[in-house]
Parts: C-alpha cells; sequence; structure tokens
C-alpha cells in the first residue's frame, strides 16, 4: 500500500516542483528586470535608436540645416562606393591599423614582462608605463606635436635629424603612429602585467628543474598561456585602430594632413556631415563603415571558437 501511494504522490509531486522552479524563475526574472530596465533604456536611447536614425538618414538626402528630407534610395551607398576621396580615408585607418597594432602587441608585452621580473621599484615602473594612458587625447596630440615641431621640438634635437614629422607626408602618419604607441600602449600593458601574474609559479619552477632556461620558458609556457589575452589584445585595438580620430586630428591642426596623408575614415565622416553639411551621405559612410567594424568582430569571434573547438 505504501509503495503505491508513494507511486501516485511522485508525479504529483514532480509536476508541483516544477510549477514552483517556474513561479521562482518568473519571479526572479521580474525583480531582476527593474535591475536590467535603466541600462536597456540608455542602451536603446543611445545606441539603438542612433543606429535606426543613421540608417534612415542614409537612405535621404538630409543635411544639417534641418530642411526637410528627400526619399533618394540607395543613391548615398553608391555614391560613397564610388568615391575615392572615402576609400582614400579608408586606406589611412588601415595603414594605421597595421602599423599600431603588431607594435602595441609586441610593446606591452615587453614593457609587462619588463615589470613583472623587475626586483626592485616596481610600483614606479608600473606608474610609469600606465601613466600616459590616463591622459586626455588633446592632452597626448599637443605634446607630441610640440615633441615633433622641427624648429622647437625634441625628437630632432636628441636624435640629430631634420625630418619634416608634420609637415611632409611620408613622416606625417609615422608620427601619428609613434604619439599613439606612446598613449595607449598602458591598457594593453596593464593586460598583459595581469595575465602575467595569473600563470602559476610552479610550472616555472617545474621547467627550471627539467633544465629549461629563460628563452624556453618563455616559449613554452610564457607565450601559450598568454594566447587569450593576446587575442584580446589584437581584437581590441584593430577595433580602437581604425577609429582612430583624435590625434590624428589634434597633432595636424584640425586640417587633414599634408596631402590628406593623415585623413581617417571618421574624419572623413565627420567632414561631409558638418563641413559640407550631407548628412544623408555622412550617414551612409557611417553605415558603410559599422558593417566594416561588425565584419571585424564577427570574424574575430568565428575565429576564436574555430580555435577553441580544434584545441579541444
Amino acid at each position: 500500500m505504501t509503495t503505491s501511494a508513494q507511486t501516485v504522490l511522485a508525479p504529483t509531486r514532480a509536476r508541483t516542483a516544477a510549477a514552483g522552479a517556474t513561479v521562482r524563475r518568473k519571479q526572479g526574472f521580474q525583480h531582476g528586470g527593474w535591475f536590467v530596465a535603466p541600462f536597456l533604456a540608455l542602451f536603446v536611447l543611445f545606441v539603438i535608436w542612433p543606429l535606426l536614425r543613421g540608417v534612415y538618414l542614409s537612405l535621404t538626402d538630409a543635411n544639417i540645416s534641418g530642411d526637410s528630407a528627400n526619399f533618394v534610395g540607395l543613391d548615398n551607398y553608391r555614391e560613397a562606393l564610388n568615391d575615392p576621396l572615402m576609400w582614400d580615408a579608408l586606406g589611412h585607418s588601415a595603414y594605421f591599423t597595421l602599423l599600431v597594432v603588431p607594435c602595441i602587441t609586441v610593446l606591452a608585452f615587453l614593457l609587462a614582462m619588463l615589470a613583472h621580473h623587475i626586483e626592485h621599484a616596481k610600483w614606479l615602473w608600473r606608474l610609469c608605463f600606465f601613466a600616459p594612458f590616463l591622459l586626455p587625447s588633446t592632452v597626448a596630440g599637443n605634446l607630441w606635436q610640440w615633441l615633433f615641431n622641427p624648429g622647437t621640438g625634441m625628437v630632432n634635437h636628441v636624435f640629430g635629424i631634420e625630418t619634416p614629422w608634420l609637415t611632409d607626408k611620408s613622416y606625417a602618419m609615422l608620427a601619428v603612429v609613434i604619439t599613439t604607441l606612446w598613449w595607449t600602449v598602458g591598457f594593453s600593458f596593464l593586460l598583459y602585467l595581469a595575465a602575467l601574474q595569473g600563470i602559476p609559479a610552479h610550472l616555472y619552477e617545474a621547467a627550471k628543474l627539467d633544465g629549461a632556461n629563460a628563452w624556453h620558458r618563455m616559449v613554452h609556457i610564457t607565450l601559450p598561456m598568454l594566447r587569450n589575452i593576446t587575442g584580446l589584445v589584437v581584437a581590441l585595438q584593430i577595433l580602437a585602430s581604425l577609429q582612430v580620430f583624435d590625434q590624428a586630428v589634434v597633432m595636424m591642426d584640425f586640417t587633414p594632413g599634408p596631402e590628406e596623408s593623415t585623413r581617417t575614415f571618421v574624419q572623413y565622416t565627420l567632414e561631409q556631415g558638418f563641413t559640407s553639411y550631407r548628412v544623408g551621405y555622412a550617414s551612409a559612410i557611417s553605415i558603410i563603415f559599422f558593417v566594416l567594424i561588425a565584419a571585424v568582430a564577427l570574424a574575430r569571434m568565428w575565429l576564436l571558437r574555430n580555435r577553441e573547438e580544434g584545441g579541444r
């Protein structure tokens, strides 16, 4: 009799437990929703709505004067894809990215290794490497504009050269790259330093007992353990470098640079929207740039997922 009763009551208890769990999930979602709601409201207001508004404007001939806009369909996109100035600006941004990303990745790793293994005044080294990142972009740009000045700057005097950094198209973008490396390497340095501190010490101790020298320990322990953080640094730097704007504009006194050699994609977009007053065309360029950035981010996610699956 007892067994039969338990058999009868078991499904009822299971249904009751499942119903209770469902109620608790709903209650948890309702309570959690109030905490998430402010962020969602701000996200919709400052991200989703501007994006949708930009898509709409890109299909019109809207201008900054506020006159009524006419629907032009994909005309802005066709013009943008055939605009040589837009492709030149994109090429400048891509060139800047190709220079900055590998240099900043290697430099940040070397600085982190130095700060991690140095014995004395560790806090001072870490402060010196990270402090420039705390400066506003205008301060960093103006500082290096003065350092690169052919007449009064320190760069040419220290190295005994007479390079026209900011007035020659062959050197202008290189000057922006050097400024960016000094200014932003601190962020990647901090990521690498945190990752280095997370590597278990017993791995190095075991390697020493096996006779591995410093080079072998770095190649077979440090670099593999930093693989994920290196992928993160590279991805973040690519996305940030493609959107370069502040330091280039400040250093070139808000001009496209000598022979327009430092005009980046973001700068060209702003010129079209706020100098030429073509808001619709600038919106179309922005959407194209958004698609390119999204493609880079998705490609990075796809490569990372395939690498993780391949390592299993």
